[in-house]
């Protein structure tokens, strides 16, 4: 569990670093700029995979968090990763089904 945890707050922050750079894309384009934000193109596409694929991760570890909360199983997750993983998810709901 944790390094599933782990790979959690990683695709979650891959999705933050994908919120800014499509951001940043946008308001480059806006201003009739070429190119992309990040020079090494392959970066930028493993953060905006990553990025994408947060939202299923999340959704997977909140999922086994309930689960095992549940049953009072006790996993060794600090509270703080939940949260943070319940703050990024609304967010990532916001973004993917009513921003767009």
């Amino acid at each position: 569990m944790r390094v599933f945890s782990k790979f959690t707050m990683i695709c979650n922050c891959c999705f933050l670093v994908w919120v800014v750079l499509r951001y940043m894309e946008v308001h480059k384009n806006s201003q009739g700029q070429e190119g992309q934000v990040i020079p090494l193109s392959w970066l930028e596409s493993t953060l905006v995979t990553l990025g994408l694929v947060a939202i299923i991760i999340n959704v997977l570890f909140l999922l086994i968090c309930l689960i095992f909360a549940s049953l009072k199983v006790k996993f060794k997750v600090p509270a703080w990763m939940i949260i943070f993983s319940v703050i990024v998810f609304c967010c990532q709901v916001y973004f993917h089904f009513f921003l767009k």
